[in-house]
């Protein structure tokens, strides 16, 4: 590392700023000055230590000279008399570097140069200092009389009335240090609030609080009365010195808020484009609440709300490489699914959606290096699984600072506003407007159908949307590029590559899709209401070892926008096993886990109704039967012989149940034909007569007891 004479060296730990000014031929030791201290000396150094310094950071060269000009200054000739009388004072003496760095030396020099000049030593000393420290050249020498005068200094307050007369012969007063500090009180109290008062709102209540002659009570109510008119400060001297004391900016955050300041008020002074040097250098990832109603699939008269729109775009080309649309508000889920759409192959993800393109139109399948988010959906655990999985730099917005992701805002409104004039459901700017239209009423598309509509648009935006406003390099330039986001990317892949990152799609998928718990039953593996089963689980025998052994849990991965598969996750964390929905459960298949868990609810919710329904019906049952036993046991109470005995009625059961029978079945039996017309009911022959009053020979033998019979009688035969 070389030094160089005239270089200026920072001491970082004391804030001092010093310039080198000689250096010896052996380059051992060195003399240097502090810049800005007026009493400073020139002192003696190490050349190794200083380049020591500088290379621990306790130095730091510093690369702009407070005391060299821009431009060449044009001095009056007054001014160049100045310094040539000064530079012929010290002229000899700066000669003689090797000497007059000397304090012993030095000092024999400017008593030689007061006494030949007739200048005092403390002059002699000033042009030395003033030559050293503003760069060792004549022109340091030049006096600095633009720092004379005046110029923006407030003026003394005196008995005579300041500024322009006034035109109706009023005088008014003069602002001194009190009427100020009135005015800085007023300001905060009344102006620099958030309710926001106008400044002439302001200005009357400073003068009913502090320039108050007498008051009186009118109607019970306390009035002021304002001092003589050439008493007052006037409304142009308060503006005046509120735009004297307070900034833009001050007044701006005091009566906006400074979250609302630096999004909607601060300058912008740069471009997100600058922080990209290619394809894949930064992504930019935000979710918005699309502005249309939709319908559900299951049923048209079912309105679903407003849709969550995720985007993930490209900073360097303005590429949309992700999306997700779903009903789940924002959220790590929905930034999950957006990520993971990132990565998918879009030539088949179009295709699943119905949309046939060629790959070139969307050739994006790759993670970024730098991730910018909200801080709700890419902070914790679920930022970390990425940085530790695919060492992706996740960034987050502050709080309200949207402008952050000014290019996937922009996105939002670009991509909404071209599907607007043919979109039913859309929510115009006199929404919930007193007599405005209810939007909600017109929803006609299901989320699939606004899908497939946002898919083309963005397919068009991406191969046609022209970028009026991207600023192109020199080689976009020379290469003729057009500002289209597709054109950008394609040249950013050839010339500006290198960030982009490739994973197979279904290791970032098992890495993105959130995980839960399943549960092992001999129905299947139960999921989210939903029944599942796998080659694995069948192999394993899962299921009937359930029913004898009791559930057990499990980890699987899903993906809400289609409930059709879960993925169990094997022992090895390396694998997993792909589990489909079971027969009876097609009903869900093809649907997303918003629309799987809004049928759900509603079929809960109309369990519940019936339940009220079912409960009184049931209370009437009751009624019912509480009526007909009350009645039947008052009829049996009257009929019944109370002087027979508990064995008399109970020994005779079989013969009184074979009577009972008897009777019954002339009522039991068919009759065809017409009824009426018949002449005689059929006579009934029994079977077995002579065996009657044996009701055994009725009953069904069991296979146990056949087998028993069938043995007696073997035994008979032998």
């Amino acid at each position: 590392m070389n030094l160089i004479v005239n270089e200026l060296l920072k001491d970082e730990a004391n804030d001092r700023v010093f310039r080198l000014l000689w250096i010896d031929e052996e380059n051992i030791m060195a003399y240097l000055i502090d810049i800005y201290d007026r009493k400073a000396l020139p002192f003696i150094r190490s050349v190794r230590e200083i380049i020591d310094e500088i290379v621990q950071d306790e130095l730091t060269k510093v690369k702009v000279d407070p005391f060299s000009p821009a431009i060449s200054q044009v001095q009056n000739p007054k001014n160049i008399e100045y310094r040539e009388q000064a530079w012929n004072i010290i002229e000899e003496m700066v000669a003689a570097e090797s000497d007059i760095f000397d304090k012993k030396k030095r000092a024999k020099y400017v008593k030689k140069a007061s006494e030949t000049y007739g200048v005092s030593l403390p002059t002699v000393r000033k042009y030395l200092r003033k030559y050293w420290q503003r760069g060792q050249r004549p022109d340091a020498l030049l006096p600095e009389y633009f720092k004379s005068g005046g110029k923006g200094k407030e003026k003394a307050s005196g008995t005579k009335k300041r500024g322009r007369p006034r035109k109706y012969d009023e005088q008014g007063i003069n602002i001194d240090e009190d009427t100020k500090k009135l005015f800085r009180v007023s300001i905060e109290k009344y102006y620099l609030t958030s309710k926001k008062n106008r400044l002439t709102e302001a200005y009357k209540m400073m003068i009913r609080e502090f320039y108050a002659e007498d008051y009186y009570f009118e109607d019970g109510i306390k009035k002021v009365i304002v001092k003589d008119r050439n008493l007052l400060p006037s409304l142009k001297q308060f503006r005046y010195w509120y735009n004297k004391e307070y900034t833009v900016q001050e007044s701006t955050i005091a009566r906006q808020g400074r979250k609302k300041y630096e999004k909607d008020y601060r300058s912008v002074l740069g471009s997100s484009t600058v922080e990209a040097i290619g394809p894949g250098s930064r992504y930019q990832i935000d979710a918005t609440v699309g502005d249309v109603y939709l319908i559900s699939r299951y049923n048209p008269d079912w309105i679903i709300g407003r849709p969550v729109i995720y985007l993930v775009v490209d900073v360097f080309s303005r590429m949309i490489v992700g999306l997700n649309i779903g009903l789940e508000g924002p959220s790590w889920s929905g930034a999950m699914m957006a990520l993971a759409n990132v990565v998918t192959d879009k030539q088949r993800f179009c295709h699943e959606h119905g949309i046939d393109i060629a790959k070139e139109l969307w050739p994006v399948q790759h993670l970024p290096d730098v991730l910018l988010g909200d801080r709700g959906e890419l902070e914790g655990m679920n930022a970390d699984n990425l940085v530790a999985a695919f060492n992706i730099k996740v960034e987050n917005a502050a709080p309200y600072r949207a402008d952050w992701k000014g290019i996937v805002e922009k996105q939002f409104d670009t991509i909404q506003r071209k599907v607007k004039p043919f979109l039913p459901g859309y929510i115009d700017k006199d929404f919930r407007e007193r007599g405005a239209r209810d939007y909600r009423l017109d929803a006609k598309l299901t989320i699939e159908q606004f899908t497939q509509l946002i898919i083309k648009q963005i397919i068009y935006y991406n191969t046609k949307h022209y970028l009026k406003d991207y600023i192109r390099d020199e080689d976009m330039i020379h290469d003729d590029v057009q500002p289209t986001p597709l054109s950008l990317w394609n040249w950013g892949i050839r010339n500006r590559s290198g960030k982009l990152r490739y994973f197979p799609e279904e290791t970032v998928k098992l890495h993105l899709l959130p995980q839960g718990q399943a549960t092992v039953t001999y129905r299947g593996i139960k999921f989210k209401g939903m029944y599942y089963s796998c080659e694995r689980a069948l192999k394993e025998s899962w299921f009937p070892t359930a029913r004898q052994k009791g559930s057990w849990k499990v980890n699987v991965s899903y993906d809400p926008r289609n409930m059709s598969f879960v993925y169990l996750i094997n022992d090895d964390l390396y694998s997993f096993s792909t589990c489909h929905l079971l027969e009876h459960q097609k009903r869900y298949e093809g649907k997303t886990l918003n629309e799987i868990q809004y049928l759900l609810e509603y079929e809960r919710l109309q369990h519940n109704q019936s339940e009220h329904q079912q409960l009184q019906k049931e209370v009437d049952f009751i009624s019912d039967a509480e009526a007909l036993i009350k009645s039947a046991t008052k009829e049996a109470d009257q009929g019944q012989s109370k002087g027979i005995s508990k064995s008399q009625k109970t020994k005779s059961i079989r013969e009184h149940r074979k009577d009972e029978r008897e009777s019954r079945q002339n009522d039991e039996a068919f009759f065809l034909g017409d009824r009426e017309n018949s002449s005689s009911p059929s006579a009934v022959i029994p079977f077995n007569k002579k065996e009657d009053d044996n009701e055994d020979r009725y009953a069904r033998p069991s296979i146990k007891a056949r087998g028993l019979w069938h043995k007696s009688g073997e035994d008979r035969n032998e």
